[in-house]
């Protein structure tokens, strides 16, 4: 089987980032591009909470969240793939599972390296991991989280 290309999805969770060594390994052993993505939740198809926000007040909070996700991608790849080959960082607006699925159809991912948990908390809608792991039509490696 020939590897060239590993997609490391991320909420930026320390549950997340247990995934990293295994993605940075792979990447280094294969000289693979890893593509590293980061998916904004759509904020505008969820219930509102602490009253109705208008179109334009969503728009300002995606627009600070992609910039926030641009810098930690920087901080993440900067500090962790410098060994591998390639790496070229994404964000995106939507549904977790859905973009990761996307991204692995456009951009001819060969394997998927994520964690079996992210974040829990207010954006926690349910195992993306395992919406992946049911769905993708590549192989998905899933890392489990450090239990403490």
């Amino acid at each position: 089987m020939e590897m060239k290309k590993i997609l490391w999805p991320t909420d930026f969770s320390e549950n997340a980032e247990s995934a990293l060594p295994y993605v940075e390994s792979l990447g280094e052993k294969y000289q693979t591009e890893v593509h590293v993505l980061y998916v904004i939740p759509e904020l505008g198809e969820h219930e509102p909470w602490y009253g109705t926000f208008d179109r334009s007040h969503i728009d300002k909070i995606h627009e600070w969240e992609e910039k926030t996700a641009q810098n930690r991608l920087d901080e993440v790849c900067d500090n962790h793939l410098q060994g591998c080959k390639l790496y070229i960082k994404h964000v995106a607006l939507g549904d977790p599972a859905e973009v990761i699925l996307k991204m692995v159809e456009e951009e001819k991912i060969d394997m998927v390296v994520m964690a079996s948990h992210g974040r829990k908390g207010i954006f926690h809608y349910g195992s993306v991991a395992e919406k992946v792991v049911k769905n993708s039509p590549v192989p998905v490696v899933t890392v489990p989280i450090n239990l403490k």
